[in-house]
């Protein structure tokens, strides 16, 4: 059973009735480890020792003041939060202190209810605070030596896999959906492998022909084919001691299908037009986004070779299996391509962030990277809105009068059910009235919602049902 951290809190204040009165409140009310402190140069040195969950500190005190105890510690701990005690006549200095980063003030006489909220309040801001922190670390650690980005269920469980494995000399199969990492996975078993002081080897099965590919992977001998002027090393002998990744193995020939056999069974390899063999210290990780199954049933995968290559196996989730980490990844990207193309401080909307959760991610994580690539490198404004990920069809244009006019032409429905008819006419009239609020906005969603006295959200809204985009209209 895990141990209860009590928050602790410390309450700085020149008056000692004052302050022997708040400790004993909010011990005995709130049930928090309460340090007192006399003056805000006592209590700086306190938070430089062992930063609290909270500070409840006085604004007038002889020497430091609240206000500039408040920029000192935020300096020493920007999570501690803060909340300023004030009276009569400092109101004014208590609103400076929230625009300096004070979370509240409380105005005495105290109201002990109050105190108490506020107080929970600001404990869970500092907590929310520095697990962010901590998350980020994590991240940012994760992110260089493996790549991987996310807290999802499915990824970490993916990860753990990873890590088991990478200890040990097994082939590997990576199984996954396009975009979803799987040669970051490689990458990743890798890096994490007795193996890494050496570089892994990548070959990319579809991008080579038949006899190009058996010749880079098994290496030949001078006259071996016209062309062969030379010995050549394959890949395999050049990977000795490392790692090779077969990268969408289920696109080699069966001809090479066969060569490989024999190296992953008897350790060896033999260059072309060569009768001696090789051995080879290499471990083997292949990729593959296809149904080798379903290969083997039609005699284009060897089912000897299948079985070689899936001693281990790992299936990389696609998106729709972590959304939960969509957020997150969607943040990293939007970080790395605004450092890139030199548009600091881009964010997005939250509308954007919904559009990016409820979006069918057919390419998954490749597809999500290019959307906020896109984004950062066309947005217009400080913020990315939903409009501002995806391209509009070709084929949309904005309406002109006439359009408009048909679309709200009731005689065309005259021959539906009545129920059918006002449906209809209310879609394409609807549809109509949001083109030609954006065509008047010149696709300024903003300006168009103000235009039609409605809330931009609720606009935003509008146009998704209708699968408008307001870019089409700039």
């Amino acid at each position: 059973m895990s141990e209860i951290i009590q928050p602790k809190i410390l309450v700085v204040d020149d008056e000692r009735d004052m302050l022997n009165f708040l400790a004993k409140m909010l011990t005995k009310k709130g049930g928090y480890i309460v340090e007192t402190a006399v003056s805000a140069e006592e209590a700086l040195a306190k938070v430089q020792a062992d930063p609290p969950d909270a500070v409840l500190t006085d604004i007038k005190m002889p020497g430091m003041d609240g206000l500039e105890f408040l920029q000192r510690m935020s300096m020493v701990d920007p999570a501690v939060t803060t909340i300023l005690m004030t009276g009569y006549g400092t109101i004014e200095m208590a609103v400076q202190a929230l625009k300096d980063g004070a979370y509240d003030f409380i105005e005495k006489p105290f109201d002990n209810e109050r105190i108490l909220r506020t107080l929970g309040r600001a404990i869970e801001r500092t907590r929310l605070w520095r697990e962010n922190v901590q998350l980020q670390h994590k991240l940012s650690v994760q992110d260089t030596l493996y790549g991987f980005i996310g807290r999802s269920r499915r990824l970490v469980q993916t990860m753990e896999r990873l890590r088991r494995i990478a200890q040990s000399n097994v082939t590997v199969l990576i199984r996954g959906e396009s975009g979803t990492g799987k040669e970051l996975a490689a990458k990743a078993l890798h890096a994490m492998s007795p193996r890494a002081s050496r570089p892994m080897i990548t070959v990319n099965c579809p991008a080579l022909p038949e006899h190009i590919l058996e010749s880079e992977l098994f290496g030949y001998r001078k006259g071996a084919f016209t062309g062969a002027d030379r010995d050549k090393t394959g890949l395999f002998v050049e990977a000795e001691g490392s790692t090779i990744l077969l990268d969408e193995i289920a696109d080699i020939p069966v001809s090479v299908q066969t060569k490989l056999l024999r190296v992953l069974q008897e350790k060896e390899v033999q260059p072309l037009g060569q009768n001696k063999t090789f051995s080879v210290d290499v471990r083997v990780i292949a990729s593959t986004n296809q149904d080798l199954e379903a290969k083997i049933r039609r005699g284009e995968f060897r089912e000897d070779l299948f079985y070689r290559l899936n001693v281990m196996s790992v299936t990389m989730p696609n998106l729709a299996a972590m959304a939960g980490d969509i957020p997150l990844l969607a943040q990293h990207f939007l970080e790395r391509y605004s450092r890139e193309h030199g548009r600091e401080n881009l964010e997005f909307s939250a509308e954007a962030l919904q559009a990016l959760m409820q979006h069918p991610w057919q390419g998954n994580v490749r597809e999500l990277q290019n959307a906020v690539n896109r984004a950062v490198l066309l947005c217009e404004h400080a913020v990315i809105e939903a409009d501002d990920l995806w391209d509009a069809p070709e084929n949309m244009e904005p309406p002109d009068d006439e359009a408009v006019s048909a679309a709200i032409d009731a005689a065309a429905l005259s021959q539906l059910p009545y129920r059918e008819a006002k449906e209809k006419l209310l879609h394409r009239f609807n549809a109509a009235y949001l083109a030609q609020a954006l065509q008047a906005a010149g696709g300024n969603v903003t300006v168009a919602a103000r235009a039609c006295d409605m809330e931009r959200q609720a606009f935003q809204r509008l146009l998704r049902r209708y699968n408008i985009e307001s870019r089409s209209f700039r």
